[in-house]
């Protein structure tokens, strides 16, 4: 019967070889996902592989520092970095099951027997234990295997999860401080519109007080004046906001943010096409599409565990003790065993349950996997097209202010003439005044384009 039973053992270890789960083989990207993007042929963009730490191509020190700043004391880096720690924790929690598990016994016990009681005997016995146990779990059928294996995929997305975290503070540090300084030209602008006006009002008022204008010229002038003015608070509380994210962002309090921080009064400028490379290179640095491959492979590694448990468990140990009232008879004489334990669960519906979990559960990683690439091409080629289209915007919005400065220029020429009336001035004026305000608006627009550009395109983080 023994023999029978070793045989069956021996016969279903034989067969958990092959059937604790198959290897993990990485999915190949796809022609149409690794070609240059549809974007990429504009003289805006290079297909050089992007710089990693690409905010330095913006060569502003102010950011540069802001950035560090932010990688060191944002508190969702910190929160990443402390999971990352856990998993890389609980990967070796899993490699320490292949290790053999020793156990280390003693204890000690003085006390009466209800026999030397009855007896009358007087005195304390005194009894001493002490024992060593070793046990190792051969892993015939590779559930320890495996379970490196999917706490090695876990630990490798958590990785990935930290870079992406850094890819968002990153961008979100340079966009509130590109915010901030365009909220400061957009300012500097408006102020100025608002002096162009006063004068033009003070040259009106002195041709209606020598009657070659009526009090309704001046005050249609005024009413522009004051609209103009109207738009500085709204861009000054823009401009502190951005100052009270940027604050955040860098772990400090809005007091503590440096006074640097918000001297630049100028959109962020880039002199150079931006390096984007192709979309095999975007899906092999993106940390999001390098998250979910690794939680693809963690959750197919599962399904090994699963089938493992299909199986035997063997395990091989020992142990060793020995019992006396003293120290010197603790060990004599010493007590001992040694041999192999056998544990089979029963009830392999439930295990079966568990492999169909993890099937599922692998299927379902699989199209976060899939989905995540699509994301990141879409991300990638919409951002492309916005900052093409934002800096077409801005080629147009510059003529047009080119073009309204200049009639203002001849119309207050005439007016000073006596040529025209001071309602075509006025008409002059605001559209002078649009054309300036809607030329800063696109500068910061391209600025956010920019940012949106190298967020999609993912950062490298040297992994």
């Amino acid at each position: 019967m023994f023999k029978r039973v070793m045989l069956v053992a021996a016969s279903a270890l034989a067969l958990a070889a092959c059937a604790s789960g198959s290897d993990y083989a990485a999915r190949p990207v796809a022609g149409a996902a690794a070609a240059p993007f549809l974007g990429s042929a504009t003289p805006l963009v290079t297909t050089a592989a992007p710089a990693g730490e690409w905010w330095r191509l913006y060569r502003d020190p102010v950011l540069d520092g802001l950035v560090a700043d932010a990688l060191a004391a944002n508190t969702d880096v910190r929160l990443a970095t402390a999971r990352l720690q856990r998993a890389r924790a609980l990967l070796r929690e899993s490699r320490a099951a292949r290790e053999p598990q020793i156990g280390v016994s003693a204890g000690a016990q003085a006390g009466r027997s209800p026999q030397a009681i009855a007896a009358g005997q007087g005195g304390t016995d005194l009894q001493l234990d002490a024992g060593l146990s070793v046990a190792y779990e051969v892993d015939f059928a590779g559930r320890i295997g495996r379970s490196v294996e999917a706490a090695r995929g876990d630990a490798a997305a958590a990785a990935f999860d930290a870079d992406a975290v850094r890819v968002l503070v990153v961008a979100d540090t340079t966009r509130a401080y590109a915010d901030a300084a365009s909220a400061a030209e957009r300012i500097a602008v408006a102020e100025r519109i608002v002096a162009l006006l006063d004068r033009s009002l003070t040259l009106t008022e002195r041709r209606r007080v020598v009657g070659l204008a009526t009090g309704l010229d001046t005050a249609r002038i005024a009413a522009l004046r004051d609209q103009r003015r109207a738009e500085v608070p709204l861009l000054e509380a823009e401009r502190t906001a951005a100052l009270l994210r940027l604050a955040t962002l860098t772990g400090r309090v809005p007091r503590e943010l440096p006074a640097i921080a918000a001297a630049r009064v100028s959109a962020l400028d880039l002199q150079q096409p931006i390096p984007v490379g192709d979309g095999a290179g975007l899906l092999a640095r993106r940390p999001d599409v390098r998250a979910a491959e690794r939680r693809l492979a963690a959750a197919t590694a599962r399904i090994g565990v699963a089938t493992a448990d299909l199986y035997p468990r063997i395990t091989l140990g020992g142990s060793a003790g020995g019992s006396g009232t003293s120290l010197t008879n603790l060990f004599n004489p010493v007590s001992w065993l040694v041999g192999p334990l056998l544990n089979w669960t029963v009830n392999r519906s439930a295990a079966r349950a568990r492999v169909a979990v993890a099937e599922a559960d692998t299927q379902a990683a699989l199209a976060q996997f899939d989905g995540s690439v699509l994301t990141a091409l879409q991300e990638t080629e919409t951002a492309l097209s916005a900052y093409q289209r934002a800096q077409e915007r801005r080629t147009a919005l510059a003529a047009a202010q080119g073009q309204a400065e200049a009639v203002v220029r001849r119309v207050r020429a005439l007016q000073r003439e006596g040529q025209i009336s001071s309602l075509e001035l006025l008409d002059a004026e605001r559209t002078f005044a649009d054309a300036e305000a809607a030329l800063a608006d696109s500068d910061a627009r391209i600025a956010s384009a920019q940012i949106d550009l190298f967020r999609a395109l993912g950062g490298n983080w040297a992994r």
